[in-house]
């Protein structure tokens, strides 16, 4: 039976494809800053370890706990909305720490025991931010883009151990949590002189056309892990998908290994 290990997983996408991956019968290991049992069902496949992917120690620890992995889930991560200008640096290094470095640090770790078997997976959640440029997320949608761009080099030097790497772009998904992971206020990303031009974006936040699900990136990172064709990338919910309509022609037609 294989063995998934994914990262942040005490909400949202990260404790869906959690409980996705459990009621298939695979071995899940659950991984989050803080462990609480009560988020996902009890099973005799399932291991909740604690994980700061922020720190080496953490990541070592977690890794070697876990044992053999088959497949990683880097989905751990944190959000910021608001003018980049008001963004302290100290917080835009805060979401690269966990966003950039953290998914790199988990990634490094497990690669060796994954070429030594010459088979296993990597999927790396991004967002749909990485599909089209968007405003109010500069320095998220920038750490986002070096992992698409890590990913991509990346899927081609370990295709030759055997080992797949796989992006998963989710939509907009005004339900989870990750913009609530941080210790900075919206209210203070958005000083007075950009009221006029952010007040308009926010409503359409608030009211969106189409959404993404913790279901829809569940069942994309199913499809990543499970697919052995070359595809790179693998957009999640109907936004995500009709924004890379537009950016590859049709929404699995992008960057392939090659």
């Amino acid at each position: 039976m294989q063995t998934i290990l994914i990262t942040g997983s005490s909400s949202g996408y990260g404790l869906e494809t959690a409980r996705h991956f459990l009621a298939r019968g695979w071995n899940v290991i659950a991984t989050m800053r803080t462990p609480n049992a009560d988020v996902l069902p009890r099973s005799d496949k399932l291991a909740i370890l604690p994980l700061d992917v922020t720190s080496e120690e953490s990541i070592a620890a977690t890794i070697e706990a876990a044992g053999p992995i088959d497949v990683l889930v880097n989905n751990a991560g944190i959000g910021v909305v608001g003018s980049f200008e008001a963004t302290p640096m100290s917080h835009v290094r805060r979401v690269f720490d966990t966003n950039t470095f953290g998914v790199m640090g988990m990634t490094q770790a497990v690669i060796p025991q994954m070429r030594e078997r010459r088979s296993g997976v990597i999927v790396n959640v991004t967002s749909s931010v990485t599909l089209a440029a968007m405003p109010l997320a500069a320095a998220y949608t920038a750490s986002k883009q070096a992992i698409e761009g890590f990913t991509g080099s990346l899927a081609h030097e370990l295709a030759h151990f055997g080992i797949r790497a796989r992006l998963v772009e989710p939509g907009y998904g005004p339900t989870t949590r990750f913009a609530q992971n941080t210790n900075v206020r919206l209210e203070d990303l958005i000083p007075e002189t950009y009221s006029a031009f952010a007040g308009p974006i926010l409503r359409a936040f608030a009211t969106p056309q189409m959404t993404t699900s913790e279901s829809d990136v569940a069942e994309a990172v199913w499809a990543a892990v499970h697919d052995t064709s070359d595809q790179l990338h693998y957009p999640a919910g109907p936004d995500a998908v009709a924004l890379a309509r537009v950016r590859f022609g049709r929404p699995d037609h992008a960057d392939r290994v090659a």
